[in-house]
């Protein structure tokens, strides 16, 4: 057994402007900074015997107030990244409409086997972030890990404690910086909690964004 705290990446400027993200380098804006400046002191008393890092910026951003906190350096893990998404990234929908129609028609049928060009599919991701998450838990049972990581990663892991399909948009809340408690159990996944997101009172509104941009 293993215990998770899942943690989406703070908010950038792409996910105000409801771009897809995927695996392009972009850096936290400064409500972003804020947030995890909060989320921070939220978990200053947590156990925290393993810290892991996507090693995409904005997830490195997030986690480095957290490191300062703890005292550690958190292990950048590469399968913790967001979903590929190909020849969108970067852009917003409605430059997608224009320049990729058949794509984004594709797209919004949330096959778990269509994949974007040079993109990965969700399947394809499901079992990247499965894979990671099982070898963290085997090789660390009975600790404490902290992974900060992305929306995409956390539907996955929504999706598989639930024992829903891949198909289809996403169905739950993942707010940037929310705090998702999770269990690895026996092969098997457990939601604790999800979205605990207290620690962002007063700060700006999440950005409103559709499930297919939501990264």
């Amino acid at each position: 057994m293993a215990d998770f705290i899942f943690i989406r990446h703070g908010e950038t400027n792409w996910n105000r402007e409801q771009r897809f993200q995927g695996q392009i380098d972009v850096p936290l804006n400064a409500t972003g900074h804020r947030q995890a400046q909060r989320l921070a002191e939220a978990m200053a008393t947590e156990r925290v015997d393993l810290m892991v890092s996507s090693d995409l910026q904005r997830a490195r951003q997030t986690a480095q107030p957290l490191e300062q906190r703890h005292a550690r350096d958190a292990w950048v893990h590469m399968a913790l990244r967001e979903q590929s998404f190909g020849v969108l990234e970067g852009l917003d929908v409605p430059a997608i409409k224009t320049r990729h129609p058949q794509l984004w028609a594709q797209w919004l049928r949330h096959d778990a086997d269509y994949a974007l060009p040079d993109g990965e599919s969700a399947r394809q991701f499901h079992a990247r972030v499965i894979a990671a998450v099982r070898e963290l838990a085997e090789a660390h049972g009975g600790k404490t890990l902290l992974v900060v990581t992305h929306g995409g990663v956390l539907d996955m892991l929504w999706r598989t404690a639930h024992g829903l399909s891949l198909n289809g948009p996403r169905e739950c809340a993942i707010p940037n910086t929310g705090i998702n408690r999770l269990r690895w159990r026996r092969g098997s996944l457990e939601i604790l909690r999800w979205a605990e997101d207290t620690h962002l009172a007063g700060l700006p509104p999440q950005p409103q964004t559709a499930p297919p941009t939501d990264r």
